[in-house]
């Protein structure tokens, strides 16, 4: 196996989980907003139920469009792992659990 090979699989071992952690972070940050906003609007005395309503629907459709970049970035990631596998005869049952080391286990915050 050359040596670009190994770099480029490297590479996209780092950069792949990364993406997803990220798309994962915004979904969040989003639905986030998304309980802050209806929230506000709920508690603010004398603003009616429809007051916001247009602006919660075109969060709702951002978030819609992560959750689906989100599955989009899942399918390369399997695509990469065949293409590895059929490229380099990488055996790859496994990919990294994180891209970094720093973020904390799904057990410990729940």
């Amino acid at each position: 196996m050359s040596k670009e090979i190994t770099f480029t699989a490297a590479r996209l071992a780092r950069d792949v989980p990364a993406a997803e952690i990220r798309l994962d972070d915004a979904l969040i940050a989003v639905s986030s907003l998304m309980t802050s906003i209806v929230t506000a609007r709920r508690d603010t005395v004398g603003v009616p139920a429809a007051k916001g309503h247009a602006t919660i629907q075109r969060l709702m459709k951002a978030q819609i469009a992560l959750v689906g970049a989100s599955g989009d970035i899942l399918r390369v990631h399997g695509d990469l792992a065949d293409i590895g596998q059929a490229t380099a005869g990488y055996d790859l049952h496994e990919c990294p659990k994180t891209a970094r080391s720093d973020a904390a286990p799904l057990a410990s915050v729940a």
